[in-house]
């Protein structure tokens, strides 16, 4: 029987105030570990924690702007000084940032960039603010989440979303063979479609009931993915299990 522990191990969450970043605070929490989760907002990183404790685990929580190398590192530095050194980070922050697809003539700088900060520059900024305390411990596992808008053409329509979402796969791809000896791996992971937030949400509404029917059937599994499916996957690209696992990409969309 596969036992899988985190106990005594220091995880740090981005993107952890709602869905799937949530649910990656509670699995590890559950499991053992010390998470430290951060987003933007305030709010919903206290809800965040109150589920982490009700599942029985330890959640420390951090107002963070993943754009933000600086924050980064203190982060990092603080989670490493209270509890040890990061043993685990799962860089789950991103998304849309609320736009919708329009023509490529028509999105500006601002759209451009926005995304592309958010989604793939702050994953290597708090890769780069863990690294060092894994190189020193020999041991470290890094999992971003992609999409599978990073492995084929995005629902979204969003040019930014999907060339961030194909540039994280590839820099984790990258600094796989750049970290694999410390001992460090770095993998990611390809969620299908799952309403996990506002975003989401709204995007699930506009496809309309023949939409969305046609959504699910495309689906081997005939179902939309739950933010605790992606939790499993990351539990296991970070355990022993997966020692010997780097520079891969898990799709984790029931089957397309």
């Amino acid at each position: 029987m596969m036992e899988i522990t985190f106990t005594g191990h220091t995880v740090i969450v981005t993107g952890a105030g709602h869905g799937i970043g949530r649910a990656l605070c509670v699995a590890f929490a559950a499991h053992g570990a010390h998470v430290w989760a951060t987003d933007i907002l305030a709010g919903p990183l206290d809800e965040t924690q109150a589920a982490c404790e009700a599942a029985g685990g330890m959640c420390t929580t951090r107002v963070v702007d993943v754009r933000d190398r600086d924050g980064a590192i203190q982060l990092a530095e603080q989670a490493s000084a209270e509890h040890g050194h990061v043993s685990v980070l799962v860089y789950n922050a991103g998304g849309v940032l609320g736009q919708v697809g329009k023509p490529m003539d028509e999105v500006t700088p601002d759209e451009w960039q926005g995304i592309l900060d958010v989604n793939l520059s702050g994953a290597f900024w708090f890769a780069q603010a863990v690294v060092p305390g894994m190189k020193r411990a020999g041991h470290g596992r890094i999992i971003t989440i992609s999409s599978g808008a990073g492995l084929n053409i995005s629902l979204t329509g969003i040019q930014a979303y999907a060339t961030a979402k194909a540039g994280i796969i590839h820099l984790s791809r990258q600094l796989a063979h750049e970290l694999g000896q410390f001992g460090i791996t770095v993998n990611s992971i390809a969620p299908g479609f799952i309403r996990s937030n506002p975003n989401t949400e709204r995007q699930w509404q506009s496809y309309g009931e023949a939409g969305q029917r046609a959504l699910v059937e495309g689906i081997a599994m005939r179902r939309l993915g739950l933010p605790e499916d992606i939790a499993h996957g990351a539990l296991f690209l970070a355990s022993d299990y997966a020692g010997w696992i780097t520079g891969q990409v898990l799709p984790i969309d029931g089957g397309k």
